[in-house]
This record gives structure tokens, sequence and C-alpha cells, in this order.
């Protein structure tokens, strides 16, 4: 059983200042999890999508990250891998480069970055993104195991360069691939890839979409692996705070998981803001502002309920509570069939005080090792 700790770098009310507070904030917590042992911190990456995700570049912040730990596993969940947000070779070099840095350290999970906001951004074709994604991993995979990387699909054309430098991990870094659908989830075991289960699904549905990518992986036969080297790692999300008020805790993890689904819904067209922050023939601005007014206000209550959005399943059913709660949780991530839990702390309410993994790193961890 492994952990990690995934970063969005959220933010319920931007500023300046607070951004840049929040992106050391979040350095810090990467760095105090390698203390508390765990085995791997997630760097997401998305674009222009204002409140809900700062981090836009997190091959520096790896980077940054790799710099200051010894021990740590730095993951990109994930690199938004259509052509026109990262070239599919620009992809190896960094990746290769953060490797050789990190000592082998890094892990490479792939997404499509699919809001309009981030595609209409980088001029992304909404209607390629999931082959373009398929296709990168396959050009990766390759530049990493040849002397030089000859490719010509359907989609791009590569004619032969050696890519350089080569990464420290043999035959290269594992690679990934966000999963929130069945699809996505037969094509990781198809593409021999591992999965990052991104929702906030729950154990029930958990254990039913390890069935489909069990299944798929029984089922393959090889012809559309992306490398010689096949990684089946089941990764899955974990919404957590753990504090010794139980209470306490799952207000604050409710109200930061609130935060999320009003966050995402808003740029993913779910049910996150609420629709009267929505104005018939308002300017995009207006509404834009209109509705960051309403999530903050939201935010102010201390109870909320959970709304679904188009994207996930938001239920309050999480690690939020003690340590022993945190770890009979993780127990029905495990017997559903997760090789790892993904902590996810940082959402945008949640203040840095709160984010410590200290319990975790304490109690919730050594339990399980010391099975």
């Amino acid at each position: 059983m492994k952990f990690s700790v995934i970063f969005e770098a959220q933010l319920a009310d931007p500023t300046v200042e607070r951004e840049h507070r929040l992106i050391h904030d979040c350095v810090e917590q990467a760095v105090f999890a390698e203390r508390m042992g765990f085995d791997r911190i997630w760097a997401v990456e998305h674009h222009s999508l204002k409140w809900y995700a700062h981090m836009s570049a997190p091959e520096v912040f790896l980077s940054w990250i790799a710099a200051r730990t010894r021990t740590i596993r730095i993951g990109h969940g994930v690199v938004c891998m259509p052509f026109n947000f990262n070239h599919p070779v620009r992809v190896a070099e960094r990746a290769a480069m953060l490797d050789l840095l990190s000592g082998g350290r890094l892990d490479l999970g792939a997404g499509r970055g699919g809001t309009e906001q981030e595609t209409s951004l980088c001029g992304v074709d909404k209607e390629r993104t999931t082959a373009e994604v398929e296709e990168a991993l396959r050009i990766i995979g390759r530049a990493w195991q040849e002397e030089e990387l000859e490719y010509h699909g359907e989609l791009i054309d590569i004619d032969p360069h050696p890519i350089l430098p080569r990464p420290r991990q043999t035959p290269h870094p594992p690679l990934f691939l966000a999963c929130s659908r069945g699809e996505t989830l037969v094509q990781a075991a198809e593409l021999g890839v591992g999965a990052l289960v991104m929702g906030f699904a729950g154990p029930d549905s958990i254990a039913q979409m390890r069935s489909v990518y069990d299944a798929a992986i029984a089922g393959r036969d090889g012809s559309r692996f992306v490398s010689t080297a096949v990684n089946d790692h089941f990764s899955v999300l974990c919404p957590t705070i753990v504090l010794d008020d139980r209470e306490r805790a799952r207000r604050i993890g409710i109200r930061g998981q609130r935060f999320f689904a009003q966050s995402i819904g808003h740029w993913y067209g779910g049910a996150g803001v609420p629709d009267e922050a929505v104005v018939a023939g308002a300017d995009e601005a207006g509404e834009m502002r209109r509705a960051a007014e309403q999530v903050v206000a939201r935010l102010h209550e201390l109870d909320i309920p959970v709304r679904p959005t188009s994207t996930a399943t938001f239920n309050a059913d999480h690690a939020y509570g003690t340590a022993d709660d945190a770890i009979a949780y993780v127990a029905r991530l495990r017997a559903a069939g997760a090789d790892e839990v993904m902590c996810l702390i940082q959402m945008g309410t949640v203040e840095q005080e709160t984010c410590i993994l200290r319990q975790w790193g304490e109690k919730v961890i050594p339990h399980f090792r010391s099975r």
C-alpha cells in the first residue's frame, strides 16, 4: 500500500499575495510529507482555472520539491498531453531532466485538460484530445527507449532525432493516465499504464472501477502497449482532514470539498456554481465575478451539503475525522483494490495549519506499514 499527497493549488479568494503564499505552503507540505513517510507527491497541471487550480507549471514546482527532498517520489499527476498544451518531445525532455536531477524519482501521468477554458486558451481541438493523449504516451515511451526517435502517426510526424537527455530510471519513469470513467480505465489497461482515479467516488465505486481495470488487463493482448515497461498500478483519490476533534475535521473537510465541487463545477460545466450566479445576457467578466461572489458567500457556511458535478460523485463519506476514522477508510479503499491512496488535503478553504499531515505520518501510515 502506497501513500501520496496531491496538490491542485486551490484558492477560494485569490489575490497575488495569497497565491504566492499558497504555492510556498504547498512546498512546505510536500517537504513535510517526506518526513512523515509518504511515498510520493503529485502535482496537477491546469491552465486559467481561477479558484480551482493555480498549478499551471508543475514541472517547475516539482523541480523545487525534488531539490528539497531526497526519497519521496515526484509525480506529474498529470501533464496535459494534447499537443498544443505540450509537445510530446518537450514532455519527454523535461521529464527526463527532472528524473535525472531527482535521482530517478519521477512518475509521469497523462491527461486531457479538457475544459473549454483551457482548450480555448491554447488552441486545443477538444475532439482530438483523447487521441492526442494516447499518441503522446506512445511517442514518449518510444523516445526513451530508442537511440533516435522517428514517429509517423495519424496525428503527428517526427523525423529521426535523438531525444536528450535520457531518464535515470530504466527504461523510463512509470507512466500513468488520469481516469474518471470506465472507458479511460480500459484505455489505461490496454496501453499498459497505471490508473490515477481522480474522482470523489468512495470505496464502493472504487471497487467497481477496479473490476473494470482488472477485466481490461485480463483481456488485453499487448498490441496497444505504449512501452515495453508495463505499469498496472491503481491509485485513488482520498480526500482527508485528520484532527483529534472528529466533528471539526468533518466540518472543515466537507466545507473544503464543497468549494472543490463548486469550483470544478464552474469550469467543467456541472452544478458547482449556483444557477443564480449566471445572469442571462451578462458579459463573461460579469458572470465570472458573480460566480466568484456566490462561491465565496457559500464558503462562509459551516455545514453545507455536497452537490454532484458532471465529472465526479461528491459525498461526505471520506477520511474526515480522527486517525482511527482515516485508518478505517483506507482499509475500505485497500479492500476495494487501491494500490495507493492520494491524500487530497489542500482544498480551497482549508487553512495551512489544518493541512499538516502529522497524524497520517504518526498513526495512519504506520498502521498499514506494520501489516
